[in-house]
């Protein structure tokens, strides 16, 4: 007898989980280099930040790569997934320089460099292996002998020699260009890490490190006095400090206002900076004045016309965000206190002009939540223009896949846009670049400013510098001094080489001979570019191969109201509150212990109690994982509800109960086996549901092969919920009561067939539930696990004609079961049914399924007749058939009547008020599109009902 040992998908027996992770280390260390006729099927995990816990976004993907993976394995590819996490450069150590000033008040700089980076390896031994424990409580199935972080000795090697290889052909070089500048982090930042928010005009943002909340969204106009002359140009800025840094203002070429100033210089009102007044085709000669100012090192576009007009770069902020330069009383304000004295300065000199809203967008580092300072630093960058065209194309040419396909306008545009990448980042945690500084401690011999090119030499080792630097520049190396670069490496660049340095690279290994390329590269639309790309490219470059042959891009993952996740929302979402539970007071304790600002907290509280009032229900990994696939659409987003994982989570119970049932039938030592030929003795009921199973193996196989993973989990749940426990279970009732043995024998071979092969469609996407209660199958076979039983394929059930048939009956059924609801019968009180059929197919099919129509309708009998007997609701079929269902005895007219029209009355209230709603003015353009499909859906169903309340009052009133 099974015994439920806890919430399906939670937990369950530790032997047959144990007995399934150590067969799967067994099976993949003595096969996988071994020759495979149906070939490999390799993946690496896109590696999770190091940084605590995953998140709803990790349990999707986790989903999805493990239903692959574990199809795969079930087909009997040689299959290989391996697991690992990113060091997360930035989020790593702003977590720990938290932690740090949280409980020593010390700062990294108080550490020192090796130091604080002892800490991070301390809080990554303490911490960083949470994560693993959260991805095998999903069930994630990966070869953990071979889990890869990103600072392991075999992975830093690959980044090393990458850096230098490319370096050496000229694909890495060294140059002062504007960059993405956190001053709260005091480093550069990579583009997906600045949230860019739009707002439509005047706006405060509390700022790191500033009590007041700071002003955005408006535009100042201000004026600059013309040298010699009692002219002036009108600028405007939303960025008011950085006129500081001014070093020309730009009109357009044919702007008539401006000719006459062409070659002439305004007065800077600060410093005694004459400024040219240049022209440039950029100027917009009909936004604002016509007339702009050019801060050429803290703006993009000013960057670019500073270049063309040959004009000088004035850095007037340090690494911190305070005024430098010669100032006067600004020198040393931070930049935003700077921004409202130079505003007061200005009305003080009459150069105020006025102050108009401006939407806009504000550039904020996601890490730090500090606003992004375009700043000129000297970085290390990657030339992408030929790692580009290669990477367009191979998807031109199809060598590569993208799917699904809407994705590639996103590739073609990211690549025919393409700039050159910043590598370098201002950190102490990280791949340290492998860069030396050369200087000379011999004053004859001429040494260069860190600026210099020429002055660094990239390798692999101090002792490979020493050597490079003594040749290039004919010096004895005793009088050579190397200072290797303090910065790190962009995390998205070791991340880059996972799909080879994993597997070894730059040693020609057994492994890299074996397992790259890998087959597929799974992960969200997000970050095509930021990571996927950039795969492509070094796999390209270094490898000469692709690093995948297919992309599969799955959707983001947003709460039930289609906002973002966010901290400060509250809707942030651990997979393991959703598998374990958690209480709304819970829920609020783990605000108190994240990162987010004490500001925040409340907010996110009040979030987390409108979302979840009454915490998160236990739902187990089982039903997660499959609320998350059988969400998968071609939609860019999910809007996950709780309450259909929780749905979910009831099914799991459903298939257990449902088996532990099914079960009961099967005695003495017979085992079974679905590979067999039938008998023959199989009755239609038999033949239904198995074309029912060979349905849904067909679409689980043609689903799995076209990323359809809805599709899939809506085949296996269609399959166990409405065929086997609605249908069949219940047809089978009667077999095993009065049938014959031959008939109970074939029945038993049914139900083993759709028990077996119905746990092994479900068991990519549920691993747990199917693993227990295919342990308990009477199954001749000895497979160890579920997990490398054969997936179903080309079975030969299909049974058109019987479908139809059962499909017919099932219809009768249904309105069978409507009525009885309509007139409030309990399923212990049995009806009698009489049917009257004028066309003999209708007849014929209904008289054949009789027995089974009887049981799943609720019957005590079922007569054909021409004359059926007074009393009775007449049902309609089909055209051709009526079931007249006899009422009479068994339920007491007029109290039914009051009941019904009592309903009645409540739903012609909801009809009212709906139509009232959707005939106002502004209905269309003013409630959410979403809020309109429900209440079209409510009011079709209300009435619907209302028709079906009057037909059955109608006919009690002739009783």
């Amino acid at each position: 007898m099974l015994k439920h040992s806890g919430t399906a998908g939670g937990k369950r027996k530790a032997f047959s989980r144990l007995n399934m992770v150590m067969f799967l280390i067994n099976f993949k260390r003595t096969s996988l280099l071994e020759p495979n006729p149906k070939g490999k099927f390799v993946m690496v995990i896109p590696p999770p930040n190091v940084t605590g816990s995953l998140h709803l976004g990790h349990a999707l993907t986790n989903a999805i790569e493990d239903a692959i993976t574990r199809f795969h394995r079930m087909k009997g590819f040689t299959t290989l997934w391996v697991p690992g996490c990113d060091h997360a450069g930035i989020a790593t150590q702003v977590v720990v320089e938290k932690k740090l000033w949280r409980e020593e008040k010390l700062t990294r700089h108080d550490l020192g460099r090796e130091k604080f980076i002892e800490k991070i390896w301390d809080w990554r031994r303490e911490k960083g292996v949470r994560i693993y424990d959260q991805l095998k409580s999903l069930g994630s199935s990966y070869d953990w002998t071979r889990v890869a972080f990103t600072m392991d000795p075999k992975l830093c090697k690959a980044v090393t020699e990458a850096f230098v290889r490319m370096h050496e052909e000229g694909s890495i070089y060294r140059s002062a260009r504007l960059v993405n500048w956190s001053c709260a982090l005091r480093s550069a930042i990579s583009d997906i890490e600045v949230d860019k928010i739009d707002i439509p005009g005047r706006t405060f943002f509390s700022i790191p490190g500033y009590d007041e909340k700071v002003e955005f969204g408006v535009l100042i106009k201000f004026a600059y006095k013309v040298e010699n002359s009692d002219e002036e140009v009108i600028v405007a800025t939303t960025r008011i400090e950085t006129m500081l840094g001014d070093t020309a203002v730009a009109v357009h070429p044919q702007d008539e206002r401006y000719k006459h100033l062409h070659g002439k210089f305004v007065q800077h009102p600060f410093c005694e900076r004459r400024i040219p007044i240049v022209v440039d085709d950029f100027v917009d000669m009909n936004f604002g004045t016509g007339a702009v100012k050019i801060t050429p090192a803290h703006d993009p576009n000013d960057y670019e016309v500073g270049k063309r007009c040959n004009l000088p770069f004035i850095t007037i902020f340090n690494d911190d965000g305070y005024i430098i330069g010669d100032y006067g009383e600004f020198k040393g304000m931070k930049r935003f206190d700077c921004r409202k004295r130079i505003l007061e300065k200005l009305k003080e000199l009459g150069l105020y002009r006025e102050t108009v809203n401006n939407p806009m967008v504000v550039p904020f580092c996601s890490r730090s939540k500090d606003v992004v300072e375009p700043m000129i630093k000297p970085q290390w960058y990657v030339k992408c223009d030929q790692l580009a065209a290669d990477a367009t194309e191979a998807v031109r040419k199809g060598d590569l896949k993208i799917i699904p396909e809407h994705h590639k306008k996103i590739w073609y545009h990211w690549m025919e846009g393409i700039r050159d990448w910043c590598v370098s980042r201002q950190l102490w945690w990280g791949h340290r670049i492998p860069a030396y500084h050369v200087s000379f401690n011999d004053e004859s011999v001429k040494s260069g400013t860190p600026n210099d090119e020429n002055y660094w030499i990239v390798a692999r080792s101090e002792e490979e510098a020493l050597k490079k630097a003594a040749g290039k520049f004919d010096v004895d190396p005793s009088k050579i001094v190397l200072h290797q670069d303090e910065d790190v490496l962009d995390t998205w660049f070791s991340s880059g080489l996972y799909p080879f340095s994993v597997f070894g690279w730059p040693d020609n290994t057994a492994d890299l001979q074996a397992f790259y390329p890998t087959t597929l590269l799974e992960t969200g639309h997000d970050i095509l570019f930021f990571w996927v790309a950039r795969m492509v490219f070094f796999g390209q470059k270094l490898l000469g191969k692709l690093p995948f042959k297919e992309v599969y891009l799955h959707p983001m993952v947003r709460d039930a109201h289609g906002r973002k996740m966010s901290k400060s929302l509250g809707n942030v979402i651990d997979p393991m509150d959703v598998i374990k539970g958690i209480s709304l007071e819970d829920l609020h304790k783990l605000l108190y212990d994240s990162n987010l600002d004490p500001r925040e907290i409340e907010k996110a509280k009040a979030g987390q109690k409108q979302d979840f009032p009454n915490g998160i229900p236990e739902c187990g990994s089982d039903a997660l994982r499959f609320a998350l696939c059988a969400y998968i659409t071609q939609a860019r987003d999910i809007n996950l509800d709780i309450n259909r994982v929780q749905g979910y989570r009831f099914f799991c119970n459903k298939l257990w109960n449902a088996t532990k049932f099914a079960l009961m039938y099967f005695s003495g030592d017979e085992k079974y086996s679905a590979d067999l030929p039938l008998s023959g003795n199989e009755n239609n009921m038999d033949l239904w549901v198995l074309s029912r199973l060979a349905t849904a193996i067909d679409t689980c196989n043609t689903g799995f092969a076209q990323y359809d993973f809805a599709a899939v989990t809506s085949a296996c749940y269609s399959f166990w919920l409405y065929d086997l426990c609605d249908v069949y279970l219940e047809c089978v009732k009667p077999i095993f009561q009065n049938g014959s043995e031959e008939q109970k024998a074939a029945a038993r071979r049914t139900l083993f067939i759709c028990l077996d092969f119905g746990l092994r469609i479900l068991s990519p996407f549920m691993p747990f539930i199917t693993e227990e209660l295919f342990q308990r199958l009477p199954r001749v076979d000895t497979t160890p696990s579920i997990c490398v039983a054969a997936y179903p394929e080309n079975v030969s059930w299909h049974n058109e004609k019987v479908e139809k048939e059962v499909e017919f009956m099932q219809k009768a059924a249904r309105i069978i079961r409507s009525a009885r609801s309509d007139y409030n019968l309990p399923n212990k009180v049995k009806t009698e049914a009489y049917i009257v059929c004028t066309d003999e197919q209708p007849n014929a099919i209904l008289k054949k399924y009789s027995g089974d129509l009887t049981t799943i309708a609720f019957c005590s009998k079922i007569e054909f007749v021409t004359e059926p007997p007074a009393g009775c609701a007449i049902l309609t079929v089909s055209a051709q058939c009526e079931v007249h269902l006899l009422l009479k005895g068994l339920i007491e007219s007029d109290k039914e009547i009051t009941k019904l029209q009592k309903r009645k009355e409540q739903l012609d209230q909801t009809v009212k008020r709906l139509k009232q709603a959707m005939q106002a003015a502004d209905y269309a353009t003013k409630v959410p599109a979403e809020v309109q499909t429900i209440n079209s859906e409510k009011l079709q169903q209300s009435e619907g009902e209302v028709q079906r309340i009057i037909a059955a009052i109608e006919t009690l009133q002739l009783m």
